[in-house]
């Protein structure tokens, strides 16, 4: 989690899906990567945030956003890149069907999505500015969203 003064980036993103996520009442964002569906088994503990649900279960603890508020959170996506171009590769699949599903059952909206592919992207979350970029295979930055709400 990052105030205002902050950018939070992240690079080499494949088959993970990066969520970034803004509440804009209080200028904070935080971000949670991603890197496999579901929820961590009891064995996999040690490594739980690597999983959907508990990652943006910590994610929103960070944020400290009550519930009923959860709306007012602006989510966006980057990743589930099969850059590795497997025919049979179903990672990406299940890293989207996993996070939307877990977004959409908490009641939050997705702002905006760089998903799928099979380029390798990077993210950059300018809290200040309230704006997220990516970019593809080192391409310059792209602007996927900027919160026009006041």
């Amino acid at each position: 989690m990052a105030d205002a003064d902050s950018m939070l980036v992240s690079h080499a993103i494949g088959s993970c899906i990066l969520v970034a996520a803004y509440y804009q009442k209080r200028n904070i964002g935080a971000m949670a990567h991603i890197m496999l569906p579901g929820k961590a088994s009891e064995k996999n503990k040690m490594n739980k945030f690597r999983y959907a649900e508990d990652a943006i279960h910590e994610l929103l603890l960070l944020l400290n956003v009550p519930e009923e508020s959860y709306q007012e959170i602006k989510i966006c996506l980057v990743g589930a890149g099969n850059v590795l171009k497997r025919q049979d590769d179903a990672i990406c699949r299940d890293n989207i069907h996993s996070v939307r599903k877990i977004l959409n059952d908490k009641g939050l909206k997705i702002a905006a999505k760089a998903l799928g592919g099979i380029n390798r992207r990077s993210i950059k979350f300018d809290i200040a500015k309230a704006e997220v970029y990516f970019t593809e295979n080192g391409s310059k930055d792209i602007l996927l969203w900027k919160d026009e709400s006041e």
